[in-house]
């Protein structure tokens, strides 16, 4: 890997077919410093979401014009690897729970939309337990009628939150924080599920099927409605390999 630069946005573009991901030391050190530097859109980037992003232009766009690409599956990190590029996977949900416990800590307004009512109730329970001193000032489950949504957004604009976290699956939560964020500060990111497993309702893969990379394995045994989504996952490794590298 490349010299890198030494500042708190520590970070260089990469590419795994054609989609574009950030090698950084410390990712969470990168979206604080992102956020004072006035905030974007942060993504986090596994194998479908780039096979995703291949196929759905308007998913590549937001990608491509997204501040920081997280790479958060281990099929990223591997793509990576091919090119001598040393990464760390870094799950999504780490890196959200990482800056709702700094935005707590440093009186960050904070912004949840997605999931389902009964989750979003429950999370916010929990977070009045866990990170008390959190300054949650909008709270929204994604469950709307398509009537409310303009009111909700534009309460949400009116808020000008530090960190914004949308569950509303990919890539329909990409695209509205593209979106929502247009002239807006704060940090914004699409965290998928990770609602339902801060809530409780839902348990995260155990750290062995992550050192094992079979975190997708556990999930679908979880979920096995799942089953045709993990097809995308030799066809990522194919195409890495066909491409050679994985590079642009």
């Amino acid at each position: 890997m490349e010299a890198l630069t030494t500042g708190p946005r520590d970070q260089r573009r990469c590419f795994v077919l054609d989609v574009p991901v950030d090698a950084c030391r410390d990712v969470t050190a990168s979206a604080i410093g992102l956020h004072a530097d006035g905030g974007g859109q942060i993504v986090t980037l596994n194998a479908e979401m780039t096979m995703t992003a291949r196929r759905n232009s308007d998913l590549g766009a937001v990608i491509s014009a997204a501040a920081l690409v997280v790479p958060d599956g281990a099929g990223v990190v591997w793509a990576l690897s091919r090119q001598g590029i040393r990464v760390k996977r870094s799950p999504g949900i780490e890196l959200a729970w990482s800056l709702l416990s700094y935005a707590a800590a440093h009186g960050w307004r904070v912004a949840l939309v997605g999931a389902s009512p009964q989750v979003m109730e429950t999370l916010c329970d929990r977070l009045s337990l866990q990170l008390p001193a959190l300054q949650l000032n909008f709270a929204e489950h994604g469950y709307q009628d398509a009537s409310a949504w303009p009111e909700l957004e534009a309460r949400l604009r009116r808020l000008s939150p530090d960190l914004v976290l949308v569950a509303l699956g990919v890539p329909l939560q990409e695209i509205w924080i593209q979106r929502m964020r247009d002239q807006l500060p704060g940090l914004w990111m699409g965290v998928g599920g990770s609602f339902d497993v801060w809530s409780g309702l839902k348990q995260r893969a155990p750290g062995w099927t992550s050192r094992l990379q079979l975190e997708w394995l556990y999930r679908l045994l979880q979920d096995p409605s799942r089953w045709r989504r993990y097809l995308v996952l030799p066809q990522f490794a194919w195409s890495v390999l066909r491409g050679g590298d994985g590079r642009r």
